[in-house]
């Protein structure tokens, strides 16, 4: 691939990581607590990379379902090349946002956000997929350097056909949301149109769950999830679950 172009990524990254090299210690329990805030609803795979020495340190299996690739072809090099031609400038711009944006976090606070957008992505056998790319930092220092993340890959293709990407910065633990962000920009908190227990119920409908349930899972009334569903497709003016979806993917609520 374009030397300049693995260059650019390299610095983002490393400037992410602040050039330090991360200390080995076990993940396991802050890798579980991300996934719960992880949304996947197609194929997916994931993976843990370390911005600081610019390499995956470990990649599941699940990327030869999902890519076509082994995890030990699925190097950085072959991960940037294989995005799309048209969707590589973008994606450089959003990972240069994003670093500017945990850059100047407190370090109490990196860990309370993830970030996602989408982008199509080259598999093994020359066909193009749409990748939701959400991230999570699962290890900084006092300093707030990010030492590793985590990354889930979720194939979006049969729910999204549009071409544009949307990039989101989602607050976990009561931090405040950043919404189809554009690149480099002052960063203005989203007003949030679905109330926490609304997200819930959109989530759930995404597993293709019945109404009942949802129910017993949030342990509230049937007649509270209809309630609630009411009001989730009158606020986004959808129609269907499947309407619902690709509309929450394409805001970044999910």
């Amino acid at each position: 691939m374009d030397k300049l172009i693995l260059d650019q990524a390299n610095k983002v990254w490393r400037e992410i990581g602040q050039y330090k090299t991360p200390e080995k210690f076990e993940l396991e329990i802050e890798i579980y607590k991300k996934m719960l805030n992880f949304f996947q609803v197609g194929d997916y795979c994931y993976f843990i990379f370390s911005p600081p020495e610019l390499r995956m340190e470990y990649t599941n299996p699940s990327i030869t379902h999902l890519l076509g690739y082994s995890p030990e072809e699925f190097t950085l090099e072959t991960f940037l090349s294989g995005i799309h031609p048209d969707d590589l400038q973008n994606y450089l711009n959003f990972e240069a946002t994003i670093t500017g944006f945990w850059k100047k976090l407190p370090a109490e606070k990196i860990m309370k956000y993830k970030t996602r957008y989408d982008f199509r992505m080259r598999c093994k056998n020359g066909e193009y997929k749409r990748i939701l790319q959400q991230v999570a930092a699962i290890q900084s220092d006092e300093e707030g350097a990010v030492l590793r993340t985590f990354v889930i890959f979720t194939d979006i293709s049969h729910l999204k056909q549009s071409n544009k990407m949307v990039l989101s910065i989602i607050g976990l633990e009561g931090e405040p949301s950043y919404i189809d962000l554009q690149p480099i920009t002052q960063l203005v908190p989203a007003k949030e149109l679905l109330t926490r227990r609304e997200k819930e119920i959109v989530q759930l409908l995404s597993q293709n769950l019945p109404s009942a349930a949802i129910a017993r899972q949030l342990r509230i009334g049937l007649s509270t999830v209809a309630s609630h569903r009411k009001n989730i497709f009158r606020k986004t003016n959808t129609h269907t679950v499947l309407e619902l979806v690709q509309l929450a993917l394409e805001k970044g609520w999910i």
